[in-house]
């Protein structure tokens, strides 16, 4: 089973979206706080739609928290500022893709500290990023079709 990390999500609908994408792919949702809504606000659940029973989703205080709980995990970073393309890595069951918060992305020390796990989604200069959830779908997909969809 994968892992989606989103690091201070502040967006209820992109994580809807993410966790109707773990449900329907058996992916663990991780949501480090402070979050920028409430899980029980009507935007989150629709987006989710009914798929909330079918998700293992984990809360954490903060990030120290999470690398307590977490400690010894392989753990890749998405940022626009990384050299290495997602498809550059090999995926293994278990592993965690870790998302930023849609304004500002990853914090610069988290970056700092894992650079040699940072990834990137190829996209054309001059834009911002992609949206949130269609990030996390890109990336975890790769990650299931390295591994022969075994989870599906």
């Amino acid at each position: 089973m994968f892992n989606i990390v989103l690091y201070e999500p502040e967006i209820p609908q992109n994580t809807g979206n993410i966790a109707r994408t773990c449900a329907c792919t058996r992916t663990a949702l991780h949501l480090i706080k402070p979050l920028g809504f409430d899980v029980s606000e009507s935007a989150i659940k629709r987006a989710g739609l009914d798929y909330w029973d079918k998700v293992d989703v984990f809360q954490y205080e903060n990030w120290d928290d999470f690398l307590k709980k977490h400690d010894g995990a392989n753990c890749y970073f998405f940022t626009k500022k990384a050299d290495r393309i997602y498809t550059d890595v090999s995926f293994k069951d278990g592993d965690f893709l870790v998302f930023g918060k849609e304004t500002k992305g990853l914090p610069g020390s988290v970056l700092q500290a894992n650079s040699k796990n940072a990834l990137r989604l190829p996209m054309r200069e001059g834009v911002r990023c992609l949206n949130l959830s269609n990030s996390a779908a890109i990336a975890l997909y790769e990650a299931l079709r390295q591994t022969g969809f075994a989870a599906l």
